[in-house]
C-alpha cells in the first residue's frame, strides 16, 4: 500500500532508480505520505529514529559505511530544524545525505498554522542543492518535480559529494492509501567523469615539483583508501617528498608522520627554515592540529597546490597558487612517473624529527601517573586490528592523536564542523551496518549530550563505547586562557557529578566501570573479549586538575 499522492509516488520511485535505498525516518503526521510509500513499496531499508536531530547523524554515520547516498525523512516545524547539525557535519565531511522535509503549504506559512516555519532553503549554507517540490499533479507540475529531484539527486554524488535538500508541501488528506506498484520514471543521468590534465599542464607541474627541494603532502581527513596510500609511498620514495597526516587520513605507512601536533612543538628549538617547504601539497579533509596551521602560516611554501575535485579554494595556509580539479590519487597516477628522483635528506630530517619526539612521548607516558594520556594509550593497545574507530571531538580526538595509531584500524570522527553534539549517533549509525567492531570514544559531555543515540533499536553487537568520564569540558583545561577566569568551572569546565550507569541500563546496554590503571586494564580486557557478544559501555573515571597537568606537562618535554 503506498500514497496515493503521485508526487510522492514519483519522488520515491527516482529515489528508487537513483539507488538511494537507505532511509531514516523520524515520526510524524504530515510526511506520512512519504512514509507510508517508503514502507509500502518494499524496496527500501527503513529505519525508524524519534530524535531527528539523531536521526541525521546516524544517517551521517550510516553513509560513511555504505559510501553511498542516505535518504532522511521528518515531519514539518522544527523537525526540519532538528537535521541542520548532521547536514553541516556532512557538508563539510562531504557526505551526500538527502533530506526529504515535509511541509505546510505555502499558503499556510506566516499564518498561524500549527507546526509550520519557513522551511524553504533552510539549510541553504550547507546543501549543493535545495528544492521545494510543486503542490499539483498536473502533467507539467510533474515534469517539473521530476527534473528537479533529478538533479538534486544527481548532484548530492557528483564531482565532490556534499548532501541536498527536498522541501515537500503536502495537502491533507494525508493518509490515503492505494494497492498499486511505483510508477515508471525517467532517470536524468549524470555520468562521473575523471579529469584528466592535458600534456602542457603535466609538464608545467612536473617541472615545478622537479624544481622543488622541499616538498611537503598534507593528507587530511578521508576514508580509507589502500591505492592511494601505494601511490603516496611510491612518490615519497621516488622523490623524498614527507607526508604529513593524522589517524582520521587512514594512511598507514610508517614512512609518513604523523606525531603532528608533537613535532610542531619538537621543531621550536630547531631551525625552521630547515623543515620550511618550497612545494606544499594538500588533499583530503581538515587537520586537528592548529599548531601545524601555525607553523605553516609563518613558514609559508612558495607554492601550495590543492586538489580539489568541487575546485575549493582552500588557502588554509595562507599560500594557495593552483587548485587542481582532481582526486589525490588520478593527480598522482598522471604525475608520478613524469617527475624525477630527488635525495630523501628533507625526508630524513622530519622522520628523524619525528622519532626522537615519539621516544620523548613514549618514555613521559611510561612514567606518567594514571591519567588520560595513559588511559589512551592503554586503550590504543586493545584496539582490535581491523576495525573502526570513531574519536569523539575536543579532548579525546587530540589524546588519540598524540599516542601511536593502533595497528590496522580504521578512524572517522566529526572534524568537518567539530562539534560534540553527534558523535555517538554517528558511530551507531555507522556501526549498525557493518559487521567489524566500531568502537567509538568520547568525553563525558559529549555523551550526555547525544545520549539519545541509544534510543533505537538499531545498537548493534559490535558497538563498544568508551567514556571518559573527567566531571567535565577537560578541553578548557588543556588550552590556554579559560582555567584563569572565574568563569571556569561552572561555565567552562562544567564541572558534574554525573554517571553514565543509569543511561546504559536504560538503554539495555553492558556496563563496564574503572577508576584505576589495573581496573582500565581488566575492564578493556573484558570489553573486547571474544565472547563478548552485545553492545558495551565502559566508563572510565579521571581527575581534570592532574589531566591537565600531565598534557601540558608532556609539550613542555618535547619542547625542551
Amino acid at each position: 500500500m503506498i500514497s496515493t499522492k503521485k508526487h510522492i509516488q514519483q519522488l520515491v520511485s527516482l529515489l528508487n532508480e537513483k539507488g538511494v535505498n537507505d532511509i531514516v525516518i523520524s515520526p510524524g503526521s504530515r510526511n506520512g505520505p512519504i512514509t507510508h510509500t517508503l514502507v509500502g513499496c518494499g524496496l527500501f531499508n527503513c529505519r525508524n529514529i524519534v530524535d531527528e536531530r539523531s536521526a541525521a547523524y546516524f544517517a551521517l554515520g550510516l553513509s560513511q559505511a555504505l559510501q553511498k547516498p542516505v535518504a532522511l525523512v521528518c515531519s514539518s516545524g522544527t523537525a526540519s530544524l532538528n537535521y541542520a547539525p548532521a547536514i553541516a557535519e556532512a557538508f563539510y565531511l562531504q557526505v551526500p545525505l538527502v533530506a526529504l522535509t515535509a511541509d505546510r503549504p505555502d499558503y499556510w506559512i506566516d499564518q498561524a498554522e500549527s507546526q509550520c516555519i519557513r522551511q524553504e532553503n533552510i539549510y541553504q549554507n550547507f546543501t549543493r542543492k535545495s528544492i521545494s517540490l510543486p503542490l499539483g499533479e498536473s502533467d507539467n507540475e510533474l515534469w517539473h518535480a521530476a527534473r528537479e529531484i533529478n538533479e538534486c539527486l544527481n548532484v548530492a554524488i557528483q564531482g565532490t559529494p556534499a548532501p541536498v535538500h527536498i522541501n515537500v508541501p503536502l495537502e491533507e488528506p494525508l493518509h490515503d492509501l492505494e494497492d498499486e506498484p511505483l510508477p515508471s520514471v525517467k532517470p536524468i543521468e549524470l555520468p562521473l567523469m575523471n579529469p584528466k590534465l592535458t600534456d602542457q599542464a603535466l609538464e608545467k607541474l612536473a617541472n615545478s615539483f622537479d624544481q622543488a627541494q622541499k616538498i611537503l603532502i598534507l593528507a587530511g581527513q578521508q576514508t580509507p583508501n589502500p591505492g592511494l596510500e601505494n601511490q603516496l609511498s611510491e612518490l615519497a620514495k621516488k622523490t623524498g617528498a614527507v607526508v604529513l597526516k593524522e589517524h582520521l587520513a587512514n594512511l598507514n605507512d610508517p614512512a609518513f608522520c604523523s606525531s603532528i601536533d608533537l613535532l610542531m612543538t619538537g621543531l621550536l628549538n630547531e631551525n625552521t627554515a630547515d623543515f620550511q617547504p618550497d612545494l606544499l601539497i594538500s588533499f583530503g579533509g581538515q587537520f586537528v592540529s592548529k599548531s601545524l596551521k601555525q607553523f605553516l602560516r609563518n613558514n609559508k611554501p612558495q607554492e601550495h597546490w590543492h586538489l580539489s575535485l568541487n575546485t575549493d579554494h582552500f588557502d588554509t595556509y595562507q599560500s594557495l597558487t593552483q587548485v587542481l580539479p582532481l582526486d589525490a590519487s588520478d593527480f598522482l597516477e598522471q604525475l608520478t612517473p613524469v617527475v624525477s628522483e630527488k635525495s630523501n635528506s628533507y625526508q630524513l630530517r622530519w622522520t628523524e624529527k619525528e622519532k626522537q619526539v615519539n621516544q620523548i612521548r613514549d618514555q613521559f607516558i611510561n612514567q606518567t601517573d594514571y591519567t588520560d594520556l595513559r588511559v589512551f594509550d592503554q586503550i590504543r593497545q586493545f584496539i582490535p586490528p581491523n576495525s573502526y574507530v570513531h574519536l569523539g571531538n575536543s579532548s579525546p580526538v587530540r589524546y588519540a592523536l598524540i599516542c601511536q595509531a593502533p595497528t590496522d584500524a580504521f578512524f572517522f570522527g566529526n572534524r568537518g564542523t567539530s562539534g560534540i553534539d553527534g558523535s555517538l549517533s554517528t558511530a551507531v549509525g555507522f556501526a549498525s551496518t557493518t559487521n567489524q567492531l566500531n568502537t567509538v570514544i568520547l568525553g563525558d559531555l559529549s555523551f550526555f549530550y547525544d545520549s539519545n543515540a541509544l534510543w533505537n533499536k538499531y545498537i548493534s553487537n559490535n558497538l563498544r563505547i568508551i567514556v571518559i568520564n573527567n566531571r567535565g569540558g577537560n578541553i578548557f583545561g588543556l588550552i590556554k586562557g579559560p582555567d584563569h577566569s572565574p568563569a571556569f568551572k561552572e561555565h567552562f569546565l562544567t564541572e558534574h557529578s554525573f554517571e553514565a550507569k543509569g543511561i546504559a541500563q536504560a538503554f539495555g546496554l553492558n556496563y563496564l566501570r574503572a577508576e584505576n590503571e589495573i581496573e582500565v586494564t581488566q575492564a578493556l580486557t573484558e570489553l573486547y573479549a571474544p565472547n563478548q557478544q552485545q553492545a558495551v559501555l565502559l566508563e572510565i573515571f579521571t581527575d581534570s586538575e592532574k589531566n591537565s597537568q600531565t598534557f601540558r606537562a608532556l609539550f613542555l618535554a618535547v619542547k625542551q
